[in-house]
């Protein structure tokens, strides 16, 4: 291609053709590529759905609400044991044993916590609520 000086007519038509087809290639790519990003994001959050699902239906599996006689119980997504008479409902107000984590936290001795959840999927050893801190 001679430069804008020395170029012909034919010259100029034929960069004019290839800018106009650049840029229409351009914007079609744009185009198909906003629609296949909307496509993939689409899919994306279906698959994050279908995660959440998936998980939401492991957790129901895997929680137990009894151990040894015992009602199991989250605290604030910490598993604990209850040995009261008594079932605890989530929102009740309980007592807690110090941990390495509370001494921290709350300074020695124990804490209040509030029951978040009934049941529990952790594996471990749980502690013991020490009592019912409000009716």
């Amino acid at each position: 291609m001679a430069c804008k000086l020395h170029a012909t007519e034919n010259d100029r038509a034929l960069t004019a053709a290839r800018a106009e087809g650049w840029e229409a290639g351009l914007a079609l790519g744009k185009q198909l590529g906003a629609g296949t990003a909307r496509a993939e994001r689409e899919e994306l959050d279906r698959l994050r759905a279908k995660v959440k699902d998936l998980e939401r239906m492991l957790e129901d599996v895997s929680r137990y609400y009894e151990f040894n006689g015992d009602q199991v119980v989250e605290v604030d997504g910490y598993g604990y044991r209850w040995t009261g008479s008594d079932q605890l409902k989530v929102g009740d107000h309980v007592l807690l044993p110090e941990n390495h984590v509370s001494r921290l936290r709350h300074g020695p001795g124990p804490f209040e916590g509030v029951v978040t959840r009934l049941g529990s999927t952790y594996r471990g050893s749980l502690s013991r609520i020490i009592r019912r801190s409000r009716t």
